[in-house]
């Protein structure tokens, strides 16, 4: 971090931990003194807050058994109701983090996300689980944006592209990951994929009180609009919310119409406020930069075909290949197994290729991979040659896209990386709930589905990953020189 930084936030000692944030420019050129103690703290909430979004998916047919009457739209809202707040509280806790301070913030998400977690195994019915895990979505939501933003001050600007990276690849693992874990855990009962978290969090709670120093916002710094801030929490709520119950409530319903007429309605007042109002919960200068704009669009793009991917995987081996959770769980293994080779080398591929040839080549490898499904997988198992090349090709682009990506904060003045890490991530959890409602809409609610329809679900998914290709590539600088685009990008 330089001088003019340094600026950007008022480092302060914290009196659990006795270190002080970065905060000059001598100290910046080293950086924090614990400063890998830190990495690894954050990396660990930041895989278990993203971790938990996707270790579900598995463990939804099991779930669905030990609460009888429940259907699959039901169900769905295991995934949602943690998507949609999660979604809707990234920006606004990232926004008063950078107030009131990163490492407070860090530990209340870690506490309420580790009590949560503990709810949510122990919930009697479905609806105390669905609740259980919209609280657990309210703890990530303090966790994830304030990771990143407690890794730029401990780390010297020259070491920033290296910890963004790896904390991109962690979450790239953590999704990968979630269904052979929860096919492993759910072998023992459901409930231990939440109550694995309990002494994970206790853990991490007692090393970040330890080492992680607080960093805030300059003294005297305004507290962003509440308008804006409301009209984003609605915005998201709304479109997630009528989204995933027009499958159920019908598309021609009064219900589902007025949901999304009123989503549209605020979405646009609330661009309005952000475009007017000085400081808005966005800022709009955050979408000058036009890869943190591209990175934006094409997570949320990405993102609804990697949820579509997730879901339907389980769903297409359980049901059609009458795979056990746990075989389900280790058959899908090999694909986070690939995407973390390429996620720890993240760091090393963009030294080579720069930031822009790995994102675009990792979403085109998610329509890949859907196609190869839709050409070879049938009503016969046959994993070796119908299902594992494919699992593969989505273990690279989950590995290639993911780091370069969410790297695109770091484009951003280092007082907003807390802020751009939310809205990065805002798109991406947004995304996860539009892609598992793309999944409800063509698989229906009934139990048995048909491999045609897991075909039309595969196209889906293709489509998404051409589309995350074309934002990146659209908003991408123009290149004169290979070299210097790369490390500009």
């Amino acid at each position: 971090m330089s001088n003019a930084e340094a600026a950007g936030v008022d480092a302060a000692v914290s009196p659990a931990a006795g270190h002080q944030a970065v905060a000059s420019g001598a100290s910046a050129e080293a950086g924090h003194p614990a400063r890998w103690w830190i990495l690894a703290v954050l990396a660990a909430v930041a895989f278990m807050a993203q971790l938990d979004l996707f270790i579900v998916n598995v463990a939804l047919p099991v779930i669905g058994r030990s609460y009888p009457g429940s259907s699959l739209s039901g169900l769905s809202w295991v995934l949602n109701a943690y998507a949609i707040i999660f979604a809707a509280l990234l920006v606004p806790a990232g926004r008063l983090a950078d107030h009131f301070g990163r490492r407070r913030f860090l530990l209340v998400g870690v506490a309420v996300f580790t009590l949560a977690s503990a709810a949510c195994a122990a919930a009697p019915t479905l609806g105390v689980l669905i609740a259980a895990r919209a609280v657990q979505a309210a703890g990530a939501a303090l966790i994830v944006p304030t990771s990143l933003g407690l890794l730029y001050p401990a780390f010297a600007k020259r070491q920033h592209a290296m910890v963004v990276g790896f904390w991109a690849g962690v979450a790239a693992v953590a999704g990968t990951a979630g269904p052979p874990v929860g096919g492993l855990l759910v072998e023992v009962s459901w409930r231990w994929i939440f109550l694995i978290n309990v002494p994970i969090g206790v853990v991490t709670l007692l090393a970040g009180m330890k080492v992680l120093p607080e960093v805030r916002a300059v003294a005297g710094s305004r507290l962003p609009d509440w308008l804006s801030a409301a009209g984003l929490l609605a915005s998201v709520t709304l479109l997630v919310l009528g989204t995933v119950q027009g499958p159920s409530w019908g598309w021609g319903s009064g219900r589902t119409m007025a949901l999304l007429a009123a989503a549209v309605v605020v979405i646009a007042l609330t661009v309005v406020r952000t475009l007017r109002h000085p400081n808005a919960l966005i800022e709009r200068d955050l979408f000058t930069s036009r890869p943190f704009t591209g990175a934006s669009v094409a997570l949320f793009v990405f993102f609804i075909g990697f949820a579509i991917f997730l879901l339907s995987v389980v769903l297409f081996l359980q049901g059609q290949w009458h795979y056990s959770v746990v075989r389900s769980g280790l058959a899908i293994a090999p694909g986070p197994a690939t995407a973390a080779l390429f996620a720890v080398n993240a760091g090393r591929i963009r030294a080579r290729f720069g930031r822009l040839l790995p994102a675009m080549l990792g979403t085109l490898f998610m329509a890949v991979m859907a196609g190869y499904w839709m050409l070879f997988t049938g009503a016969a198992p046959d994993y070796p040659a119908a299902f594992l090349p494919g699992l593969i090709v989505g273990g690279m682009s989950a590995g290639l896209t993911q780091a370069p990506l969410f790297a695109a904060a770091g484009t951003l003045p280092p007082d907003r990386a807390t802020t751009g890490s939310a809205v990065l991530n805002m798109a991406r959890q947004v995304g996860s709930a539009v892609g598992v409602a793309v999944v409800v809409v063509i698989l229906g609610t009934g139990a048995a589905h048909t491999l045609t329809e897991f075909h039309h679900v595969w196209a889906a998914q293709a489509i998404a990953g051409v589309l995350a290709f074309l934002a990146i590539a659209v908003t991408a600088r123009p290149i004169h020189l290979r070299s210097r685009a790369c490390d500009n990008m």
